[in-house]
């Protein structure tokens, strides 16, 4: 059995912050921001996650029924507890199904997917519902300019079913090296520096990155992970309609052209737009190049992407 894409929806935050206020708030050039990032805006949100993923949602279930599970593919919750499905399952008022979170930080929705498919295969679910919604302005650290220039805010979603093609979910791979957990970071809000805690600083609640070394360790293990699913499968790099990859910098998108070996023109790119958006982001560029059409059925997508852990993941997938 096969899954198949049936829904998907998007939510954009009404309001756009160019790179021009946000070189206010990190006391640094328009100019500096999109050299360093990419970014020429982002969107923030005036409402939080539940009620941005369930914008998104309700595009995704339009004109199919109810899905009878609801995961939350999300990089930071709306709260400790309850998950921030159950928050979806409210404004959506999608009482008594069953909903959970898959946390991976940016390779939620990535997860998520693989996760899904395994769950209609095995028939437990026959319509599952992924939302990632982040709000990623919320935790900007001013102190941190390069990573406080990055993030943006948005939400997608995604309703999956069985399809009709078998084994169309082609390739799955993930790795975690825990010596890079220190590389990103929300120090606070756990049992570490409980906000109760009084060694908690306000800082610790905020994201912090080294981005710098993150992206000289991911590339080489993003071509090595290029390489390795080429040789796994019966598929060659010229075969992939779309590379959809984490929109997490402007270095890190192009990379998959510049040392992946693929057409710079079939890399989904949303960056400059849209900013990191953390785990919305790979979804967000998925339903983007849908809706504008440059993503048709039949197409192979290769999802691939980071995750703080450090953690990298990639799919390849027949829409």
């Amino acid at each position: 059995m096969g899954i198949k894409i049936t829904g998907t929806g998007i939510y954009l935050p009404p309001q756009i912050e160019t790179s021009k206020e946000t070189a206010k708030l990190i006391d640094k050039s328009e100019e500096w921001i999109i050299s360093k990032t990419g970014v020429v805006e982002r969107r923030k949100s005036n409402i939080d996650v539940d009620k941005m993923g369930a914008i998104a949602a309700s595009q995704a279930l339009e004109g199919n029924a109810n899905p009878d599970l609801i995961i939350n593919a999300s990089g930071v919750p709306k709260q400790t507890i309850p998950d921030t499905s159950v928050f979806f399952q409210r404004e959506l008022g999608l009482n008594d199904i069953p909903c959970f979170s898959i946390h991976g930080t940016c390779l939620s929705f990535l997860i998520a997917l693989k996760n899904a498919s395994a769950l209609i295969e095995s028939k437990t679910y026959n319509k599952i519902l992924i939302i990632s919604a982040d709000r990623g302005t919320a935790g900007r650290n001013p102190n941190e300019p390069e990573s406080a220039a990055l993030l943006g805010d948005g939400a997608a979603a995604v309703l999956i079913e069985p399809g009709d093609k078998i084994n169309n979910f082609h390739y799955w791979k993930m790795n975690t090296w825990s010596d890079g957990a220190k590389l990103t970071e929300v120090r606070g809000g756990g049992t570490a520096l409980h906000p109760q805690n009084p060694i908690t600083k306000p800082e610790d609640n905020l994201f912090t990155m080294d981005g710098p070394n993150i992206y000289k360790i991911a590339r080489k293990k993003a071509y090595k992970m290029v390489k390795k699913t080429f040789k796994s499968v019966d598929f060659e790099k010229t075969d992939v309609s779309w590379v959809i990859p984490h929109q997490a910098s402007e270095k890190a998108v192009t990379a998959y052209h510049e040392y992946g070996g693929f057409d710079k023109n079939r890399v989904i790119n949303i960056l400059d737009k849209t900013g990191n958006c953390v785990a919305a982001s790979m979804p967000m560029a998925f339903v983007t190049a849908v809706d504008d059409g440059r993503i048709n059925r039949g197409d192979l997508l290769y999802f691939i992407g980071t995750g703080a852990g450090l953690s990298m993941a990639c799919a390849l997938v027949s829409y």
